[in-house]
């Protein structure tokens, strides 16, 4: 077991330049896109579609009904003990600045990050990449800065509209829960949104992002030969996702704390 683990460990740290290298062409990739063909924007253009179009209906469900229970659940509470104001705070903080960031992320993880190590693993099989090098076209370039950028961007948009239903669920149950307490709803919950705040779930939602669409890429272009490494490739894409999620928001947790 001793072996085996310190294998895994040496095997880890001896890919590591290999991932920084990777990292730093991508973000160099990515900041040139403008200038690229629009065959490449239409990789974006898709991603968008995938990621963020057809993730809308889920991310409002659970925004509206987490949302929602916070406030039925919070409001409650903090009524008993005389800190009935406090639910704007509450709902500022846990659906905009925590809850709303890393649910967008675990859902694009789980629908968009095995898409795209399975897509790009099935391309390495099938010799695309090498067709793509033979005629003189960086992959990097065309396959994986359209979806490092559609990807990142669709963290960021989903975030924003997963927060805008956080705040226009509560607005709606409050209706029917207890009508004195929806009155002045949204002007109360708009004087308790900081910048910080807001400044939060932006940084979270882009870092998220980042490491989404990097990680799912990464491991897409890993798979070598056979065919039944892709969907090894999804599913270490899925985990080392959530790993580097949570990861990152404990990091980002801590530094803004200090």
């Amino acid at each position: 077991m001793l072996r085996e683990f310190g294998s895994n460990v040496k095997a880890y740290f001896s890919s590591l330049p290999y991932l920084i290298g990777y990292i730093g062409r991508v973000f160099v990739s990515s900041t040139a896109f403008v200038r690229r063909v629009k065959a490449a924007r239409k990789v974006v253009i898709m991603q968008l579609l995938f990621t963020f179009i057809e993730a809308l209906p889920i991310i409002a469900v659970l925004s509206i009904a987490l949302s929602s229970a916070i406030y039925i659940i919070g409001y409650s509470f903090l009524l008993s003990i005389g800190q009935g104001a406090l639910i704007y705070n509450l709902l500022a903080v846990i659906v905009m600045r925590e809850l709303g960031p890393l649910l967008v992320a675990f859902v694009v993880t789980a629908r968009s990050a095995t898409a795209i190590a399975t897509e790009l693993g099935g391309m390495v099989t099938s010799h695309q990449i090498e067709s793509f090098i033979s005629c003189g076209i960086d992959p990097i370039d065309y396959l994986v800065a359209p979806r490092f950028i559609g990807v990142t961007l669709s963290v960021f948009f989903l975030t924003l509209y997963f927060s805008f239903c956080g705040i226009l669920g509560p607005a709606i149950i409050s209706q029917f829960f207890n009508p004195v307490a929806s009155y002045g709803y949204l002007p109360n919950l708009i004087k308790s949104v900081k910048i910080f705040t807001l400044f939060i779930s932006i940084i979270k939602s882009l870092v998220f992002g980042m490491i989404i669409s990097i990680t799912a890429t990464y491991y897409g272009f890993n798979v070598e030969r056979a065919s039944t490494e892709v969907p090894i490739a999804g599913i270490q894409a899925v985990s080392k996702s959530f790993v580097g999620i949570i990861f990152a928001d404990v990091l980002i947790i801590i530094l803004s704390a200090l």
